[in-house]
């Protein structure tokens, strides 16, 4: 279909790679408890923009670069790894009361969410080895292959956000009345966050 090699696994692969939990499945589920829906949906759309930045780099030559140069994919690895662990230890810091870490104004979320997205080695690794794999060569059709390929990613992500952030609203709502758990998965929130810093800052 459209040049793409079994299209039924390349949509598989799509909603398994959605699964792992990672930074962009938090970063959800954080700017959903944090914002509600319209944070969610902010933050979903986030993921997709940096979604589609990072494939039609991959498009463009990018992943050729990278790969040919690892010091420039290490660069990356240091700045997503800190980039995590300043958002995860300032949820970490931040007082009893204090303005949220990841703050009401929707752009907010977005930004957020696409930095995380960009800045995550596991996209990154996804597109530069993991999506070439579905390029048919025989029946490749140029551009109209990648947008088919960019479209579908952007649809799945749209959907499983969609589907994350009402199930994260609906349990946030029942979890606003009571501060004291409300806090506790804000600190354990932000521990994730470090954690997933600290681990690609060890995986490079």
């Amino acid at each position: 279909m459209f040049g793409i090699a079994d299209y039924g696994a390349f949509v598989a692969a799509i909603i398994v790679f959605l699964l792992i939990p990672g930074p962009g499945n938090l970063a959800l589920i954080t700017s959903t408890s944090k914002g509600r829906i319209r944070g969610g949906l902010a933050a979903t759309l986030g993921v997709i923009l940096g979604d589609q930045v990072l494939l039609w780099l991959a498009v463009a030559g990018v992943a050729a670069l990278l790969a040919a140069y690892p010091t420039a994919f290490t660069a990356v690895q240091w700045l997503g790894a800190a980039y995590l662990a300043w958002l995860g230890g300032k949820m970490l810091l931040a007082k009893p009361g204090a303005a949220p870490i990841l703050h009401i104004k929707p752009h907010h979320y977005l930004r957020q969410a696409l930095m995380i997205t960009l800045l995550n080695p596991k996209a990154i690794v996804f597109y530069m080895a993991f999506f070439p794999l579905f390029v048919d060569p025989a029946r490749h059709q140029g551009l109209v292959t990648y947008a088919f390929m960019a479209f579908t990613i952007a649809a799945i992500t749209l959907a499983y956000g969609l589907a994350s952030v009402l199930l994260t609203h609906f349990l946030a709502e029942r979890l606003r009345a009571n501060p004291l758990i409300s806090r506790a998965l804000e600190k354990l929130a932000g521990l994730f966050l470090v954690g997933f810093g600290a681990k690609l800052a060890l995986s490079r």
